[in-house]
């Protein structure tokens, strides 16, 4: 028996083209998430090393970006600008960790991504839930398209 599209079937009601196919196009898809949580692990540890050229490299030139305390960034250029503002001189006397929580593809080339962001201080764990949209690059890259963060208050 062979799962396809959720359905099981005999594997001898399936043309061998078909079954090909299926395993292709799971495979590509695995690739696609490995190299979206690589993009999401570069998120992470430029913030770390608050390294604000790297965390710029990740982004497409048209991307669309929100941060956590609702301040829209509009094209590279804006987040460009803030980024390199802020993030030098962040202050936190913790670790930040990133973890895809979800990706959901909207089409083959498009994912959206849920992320878990923690904040890890002496003080206490805070937590943020970024979601981006990712778009794959012509080159097989993936680059964030668009991020809505959202701070997780508690209570």
């Amino acid at each position: 028996m062979i799962r396809m599209n959720q359905e099981v079937v005999p594997a001898e009601a399936i043309p061998t083209e078909a079954i090909r196919a299926e395993a292709a196009a799971a495979e590509a898809e695995s690739a696609d998430i490995e190299a979206i949580e690589h993009v999401v692990a570069t998120v992470e540890r430029t913030q770390r090393a608050k390294d604000a050229e790297g965390f710029l490299a990740l982004f497409h030139p048209d991307a669309l970006w929100t941060t956590a305390h609702g301040k829209a960034l509009l094209g590279l250029d804006a987040i460009a600008a803030f980024t390199r503002a802020v993030l030098p001189d962040a202050v936190w006397d913790g670790d930040v960790t990133y973890e895809v929580a979800h990706t959901r593809f909207l089409r083959p080339d498009v994912a959206a991504v849920k992320v878990r962001q923690v904040y890890h201080s002496a003080e206490g764990d805070t937590e943020g839930t970024p979601l981006y949209v990712m778009t794959r690059q012509d080159d097989g890259r993936w680059l964030l398209h668009v991020g809505q963060n959202t701070e997780v208050r508690s209570g």
